[in-house]
């Protein structure tokens, strides 16, 4: 089902899963959400269930208008993850939208061929990891793990790749949705020549699908066992980050109390002085691998980046790129220094 098609078989009238004019391929949205998540959702998130159906149209609606080509899934499920994300502003949610797709085809390395068994040795490396139990508030916790990471078997591109596929399955919860979603990462033995190849440029991509490139809620990073080099690693990353993002960074050093303020031993693994045994990684795998038709049906609706025209959409130019490499000649001393 392409976006095109969608386009000139939706009318601005649709919009409910009965409307005749929807098109009859189109799945009906049922919403999963408890009814305490639907409050939570309609304080924080501004929706309105009476209203929600009405809000995903008006979002289709001007996606056709200002972007037919934009070669996006039209469904409802998935233009509410972007309503959520930008709490039901309309223009905020199709901004976001239109980046998702502009991130995608303009980073081939990491969008091309993009499913779970292709980076099956980077899941099998325990580089990233989701665990098992959720937070007080009902957020699932990712754990990165970058010392799991030997360069000269993949290029960093592949971890990018995992950490953008586990977030992808994590929002097609309804419940991921409204409640967001935590950050471990562990940054035990990262090596100033590990640190190097995460550059300004890739830094600079990383971070713009983030904020403004992917649907999900980041309430906080957690970042423990962090080197010297962090430093110079942070000193790359800061200038990329919104004030508010940038206010969800918890440096807890080796202190595991620290950590334990912010996410509670119960879920954690002992590995981090938590209760919840080992930290063990097959069960995320598994799931995440289970889900490779998942993800080939829903991504086959999306233009893959070799599809893409430059005149669909706007992309980051050379001049980004010049910037990027002259920002990283300017802040590999800083690396140096920190190391």
């Amino acid at each position: 089902m392409s976006g095109d098609s969608d386009c000139t078989r939706t009318s601005p009238s649709a919009g409910s899963p009965s409307d005749p004019e929807a098109p009859p391929d189109r799945p009906q949205y049922v919403c999963s959400l408890s009814v305490d998540l639907v409050t939570k959702a309609r304080e924080e998130l501004q929706e309105k269930p009476e209203w929600r159906l009405r809000d995903v149209q008006a979002l289709r609606d001007m996606v056709c208008k200002d972007y037919p080509s934009l070669g996006t899934c039209l469904d409802d499920a998935f233009l509410l993850r972007f309503l959520r994300a930008r709490k039901f502003d309309y223009d905020r949610a199709l901004q976001l939208l239109v980046n998702y797709h502009s991130c995608r085809r303009s980073w081939p390395e990491v969008f091309t061929n993009l499913k779970p068994s292709a980076i099956k040795p980077v899941l099998e490396s325990g580089f990233v990891t989701v665990l098992p139990r959720l937070d007080p508030e009902g957020r699932h916790v990712v754990c990165i793990r970058p010392d799991r990471w030997t360069p000269s078997n993949y290029p960093i591109t592949e971890n990018i790749r995992a950490i953008y596929l586990t977030l992808e399955k994590l929002i097609q919860s309804e419940e991921t949705q409204v409640n967001g979603i935590v950050i471990l990462a562990d940054y035990k033995g990262v090596s100033l020549s590990k640190a190097s190849h995460f550059g300004p440029f890739v830094a600079k991509k990383v971070i713009g699908i983030l904020q403004d490139g992917f649907p999900i809620r980041i309430k906080a990073v957690n970042i423990i066992n962090e080197p010297r080099i962090f430093k110079g690693i942070f000193a790359i990353i800061k200038p990329f980050l919104k004030e508010k993002i940038a206010n969800r960074f918890f440096l807890h050093g080796s202190d595991l109390n620290s950590l334990h303020q912010n996410i509670p031993p119960v879920i954690l693994p002992e590995e981090y002085g938590g209760t919840a045994g080992k930290l063990d990684i097959s069960a995320w795998n598994e799931l995440l691998l289970a889900s490779e038709e998942d993800f080939l049906r829903d991504f086959s609706q999306l233009v893959l980046p070799c599809d893409s025209s430059p005149h669909d959409m706007p992309v980051s130019g050379d001049a980004d790129e010049k910037q990027c490499d002259d920002s990283l000649r300017g802040m590999k001393p800083q690396l140096y220094y920190c190391y």
